[in-house]
């Protein structure tokens, strides 16, 4: 099973981290992906959304036919949407992949391969007027959306939620408490500085009916 994990200049750290943790935790038993891969369209040196410095794995036109992506966000995503090298090479293995997932605005590069029409879908908090926009997604404000065999989640940290959801859903709930576990990834229910009343903060955030259509 190969599991390829998507990067590209700007994207956002704990967009791909997050979920990249979750998914090494899984490889490491019986029933997890036997190749975890970070891709890039080179593997040279590429430079995060805020200033980590990543080696991919394999180029695009190395890496193997893999049986999920992951395409994370960040601020390069603005950029990436217009790069059709990328753009065809999600495109290409989502064909033959059984899950492809988007963190963050990593929703916009599905959406542009041509993976999110009429399909529900969520982004980053203050992305999701963007996703609207589009016009051919419904939009729900939760922590992460299944639509088939397409997940997506809301902004950066939100990865993590996707990435243990997915596993329990492939590999069973066992599987996904121990990579829960193992992270001591049990979030507090503590929220700074009032930004949940913020006029972009998702429905989810203040008990509301995640399926907050457009």
């Amino acid at each position: 099973m190969n599991f390829g994990v998507l990067v590209f200049d700007q994207v956002e750290e704990l967009a791909f981290v997050g979920p990249w943790t979750m998914l090494t935790r899984w490889s490491k038993l019986e029933n997890g992906p036997k190749n975890c891969l970070i891709v890039g369209q080179s593997v040279g040196p590429m430079t995060c959304a805020n200033g980590l410095s990543i080696n991919p794995h394999v180029s695009f036109a190395d890496c193997p036919w893999l049986d999920y992506l992951l395409v994370p966000g960040g601020q390069g995503t603005r950029q990436e949407v217009r790069n059709s090298v990328l753009i065809d090479f999600v495109a290409n293995q989502a064909k033959t992949c059984t899950a492809v997932l988007a963190v963050c605005t990593g929703a916009f590069v599905l959406h542009t391969a041509g993976l999110l029409s009429g399909r529900k879908a969520t982004t980053h908090c203050c992305s999701l007027d963007r996703l609207r926009a589009l016009g051919d997604i419904t939009v729900i404000e939760d922590r992460y959306v299944q639509d088939g065999n397409v997940w997506t989640s809301a902004g950066v940290s939100a990865g993590i939620d996707l990435m243990l959801a997915f596993i329990a859903s492939v590999a069973g709930e066992g599987a996904a408490g121990k990579a829960q576990f193992g992270s001591e990834y049990y979030p507090s229910l503590v929220k700074y500085g009032g930004f949940e009343s913020h006029a972009k903060a998702p429905a989810y955030l203040n008990g509301l009916d995640p399926k907050r259509y457009k």
